[in-house]
């Protein structure tokens, strides 16, 4: 008899990451992933190399210090703080710890994958609710939640689009929205953003027991291959959380790195400048090349190249010529490209490089 997995598992298409290489080309701008061009800062490094001699001693299980130090970097409450293997993993181990079988998971129409693919992992039915204008729609979430929705799921800043819902748009959902559906804001990029009329989420965790925020090490902090997020919630989540996670899920050299990072406040501020100047900067030079480019809050810009057919075409160019950025089929994007911001060097041989593909 054959092996047989659990339901839904058949139904996955796995994730597929950003591109890193490409055979015969020794110079490349990875600009796939929307990591920190700046990478780690020196201090994250320096916390790095200095947990060599502790190779073979087990992490702390419970993150301590690395929660105390976003606590009190974020000035939140340390207790209701869970680490983990990247946002991505607290992502799953909700999924797993509310969602079961036949059970509903609602999530913005090009929002993160791994919300769909985590809960078919789970046996539950993903229910994607439209966006407006390539934003959130607040009445299209309400109106997919059932009777047998768990969670729903809402990237704020989203990715790919780069787009972002306000304080009062976020606020009203959470009003509306059942007590017993709970509402994860992935706030992956909240970072980058400095406008007036956004929040991250922390607030609506502390006033309400069925809200959580999720958040990564991955971008601002140039820590992406360590693996770390963490999540903020309540005590009974948090306490849900503890329970079903590994007991050294987290690795002593992320934690190590975590709280330097964190507390680098320079390193973050660099970041911020280096992203909101290169950004601006860029969408500027795609508008001039006659593309169209969608307001963007992320370290990400989205480029609309007409169709489906031309973007393929402008992702094989400039893969031809060392530039790494993303195809967006897999988010029902198909005319676009993303391109994460990287390095004025960077961005210039992309602009460059997009020239060509227009004149060519």
């Amino acid at each position: 008899m054959a092996l047989k997995p659990q339901p839904g598992i058949m139904d996955v298409s796995p994730y597929v990451g950003g591109e890193s290489k490409v055979e015969g080309v020794d110079r490349i701008c990875r600009l796939a992933s929307n990591e920190n061009p700046l990478g780690a800062s020196d201090a994250a490094k320096k916390a790095y190399l200095a947990i060599a001699e502790d190779l073979h001693r087990y992490p702390d299980g419970g993150s301590y210090l690395l929660r105390t130090g976003i606590a009190e970097a974020e000035d939140l409450d340390a207790e209701r703080i869970v680490c983990g293997a990247g946002s991505d993993e607290l992502l799953g181990l909700l999924i797993n710890a509310y969602v079961g079988v036949d059970d509903e998971v609602v999530y913005n129409e090009h929002g993160f994958l791994m919300y769909p693919i985590g809960t078919k992992i789970a046996g539950g039915v993903p229910v994607k609710a439209n966006e407006t204008d390539l934003r959130i729609d607040i009445d299209a979430m309400l109106a997919a939640v059932t009777d047998k929705t768990r969670i729903m799921f809402l990237a704020n800043p989203n990715n790919p689009t780069g787009s972002y819902i306000t304080e009062t748009e976020l606020r009203r959902l959470r009003a509306e929205l059942r007590d017993d559906v709970l509402l994860v804001i992935d706030a992956a990029y909240c970072e980058y953003v400095d406008n007036a009329d956004y929040i991250n989420g922390a607030a609506l965790v502390e006033e309400n027991d069925n809200v959580v925020m999720t958040r990564t090490f991955s971008k601002i902090h140039g820590l992406a291959s360590l693996r770390l997020g963490w999540a903020y919630c309540s005590a009974e989540v948090a306490d849900v959380l503890n329970r079903v996670r590994g007991p050294f899920n987290v690795s002593l050299a992320a934690q190590s790195a975590g709280v330097a990072a964190i507390k680098d406040k320079e390193h973050i501020t660099r970041s911020k400048e280096l992203n909101n100047r290169l950004l601006n900067w860029f969408r500027q030079q795609v508008s001039e090349l006659g593309l169209g480019t969608h307001d963007s809050v992320g370290n990400f810009v989205l480029v609309n190249f007409g169709s489906g057919e031309r973007a393929a075409e402008a992702l094989a160019f400039l893969k031809n010529k060392g530039v790494l950025v993303r195809g967006m089929s897999a988010y029902g994007l198909a005319e676009h490209i993303r391109i994460s911001i990287g390095t004025e060097e960077e961005m210039r041989v992309v602009v460059d490089s997009l020239t060509a593909f227009i004149n060519d």
